[in-house]
């Protein structure tokens, strides 16, 4: 009996722990992990390193969760043929169903509804326990690790959309905590989660369509070139040259010809390549390392999809409110 009793306890022990384990981790604010690994803390760098690492961390506790329940299902099963010993199939069957409300309980809701409220302090002080785990299952979890690795090539997925959402919903969650402390006004918080939609998305979504911007020519003179940057409106215009099959060589600024006495036109400044694809926060990143750049917008083939400006995409996500 006494057997029976340890086993009951150190299955549901497990259960607490690898199901509390699981929402810390999905709870725990990698920013601060972040910045206590940066002070050398081991185990945060250590939690940092996992946190990296999800399809891991996901196969162990899986199979965490899969010994703990074997172990309590093995206890029942072994209680009820010792005090019911001629009970047939139906006690076999009932037992686990008996006892499921307290598995539930204890193995499961309060462990995650602990962790859920502090997941950082719990998940610190669980990280060695977690760590061993991660060593002593890691013969199962190379395999789990291998079929999840064939799922990603059938799906087309990968592990960093699943930490980008992760990243994302922490960010939103430390908004939202700003605004309850009171640092943040709701007008901030809804711009901020506004920005945060909009980020994600490509860049090629806010760019102007090549077949709508002005181009000039480095054969153009100066009035020309200002007077249809007047007509339509354009601070920045694209060059090209029609030596080299017009070619894109630079764009110009307006200001710059205003500002310059010569009657030549200066030297094109270079364009800045992005990706249709990348991200709008990528390009806006990319785009802030230069002053007033002209973004130009490529496929990946290189052929040019449409242009693009800092000012421009920093408008687009002000409108995002």
């Amino acid at each position: 009996m006494i057997l029976i009793l340890l086993l009951f306890v150190a299955g549901i022990l497990l259960s607490a722990f690898f199901s509390g384990s699981e929402t810390g981790f999905y709870r725990v604010t990698r920013v601060r992990l972040a910045i206590e690994a940066l002070s050398g803390n081991r185990i945060s760098q250590a939690l940092l390193r996992l946190a990296n690492q999800p399809t891991l961390f996901v196969a162990t506790t899986l199979v965490g969760n899969n010994l703990a329940n074997y172990v309590v299902s093995l206890s029942v099963v072994m209680a009820t043929h010792r005090f019911y010993p001629g009970g047939g199939a139906w006690v076999v069957i009932l037992g686990p169903i008996v006892i499921a409300p307290i598995v539930f309980l204890f193995g499961e809701l309060l462990p995650k509804n602990l962790f859920y409220e502090a997941p950082n302090r719990l998940l610190k002080r669980c990280a060695p326990a977690l760590f061993a785990c991660t060593v002593l299952f890691s013969p199962v979890t190379i395999i789990l690790w291998a079929f999840g690795r064939v799922l990603q090539v059938l799906t087309k997925s990968s592990p960093q959309e699943l930490q980008l959402t992760l990243a994302r919903r922490e960010v939103a969650e430390l908004i939202a905590q700003g605004h309850e402390a009171g640092i943040l006004r709701p007008v901030q918080q809804s711009l901020a989660q506004s920005m945060l939609a909009v980020a994600g998305e490509p860049v090629k979504s806010f760019a102007l369509p090549t077949g709508r911007v002005v181009r000039v020519t480095t054969t153009m003179s100066k009035s020309d070139v200002l007077r249809i940057a007047q007509r339509h409106k354009r601070t920045i215009l694209p060059v090209e040259d029609p030596q080299q099959k017009r070619q894109l060589v630079g764009y110009l600024r307006m200001v710059d010809l205003y500002m310059n006495d010569s009657p030549e036109l200066p030297e094109p400044l270079p364009l800045v390549p992005l990706r249709e694809n990348q991200s709008c926060l990528s390009a806006l990143r990319t785009l802030s390392h230069s002053l007033d750049p002209l973004g130009h917008v490529v496929d990946d083939d290189g052929r040019t999809v449409g242009f693009i400006t800092g000012r421009e995409l920093r408008m687009a996500l002000l409108r995002a409110q």
